[in-house]
């Protein structure tokens, strides 16, 4: 028993998938709020954008 949990702190093989998937959760939750926050200037631009292109006469 002493063996096997002494091998089991020393393991190591997971602990670069767990980083990459905190990094990869970071990276989303950053995204996410960006286009929370920027969202309603966002529309706006977009929403001006489509005024300037639609026809008037139709």
């Amino acid at each position: 028993m002493t063996n096997f949990i002494s091998r089991f702190k020393k393991d190591e093989s997971g602990a670069t998938a767990i980083e990459y998937g905190l990094i990869a959760g970071l990276i989303s939750v950053v995204i996410i709020t960006a286009l929370v926050l920027l969202g309603p200037t966002l529309e706006g631009v977009f929403t001006g954008i489509n005024t300037e292109l639609t026809p008037t006469g139709l």
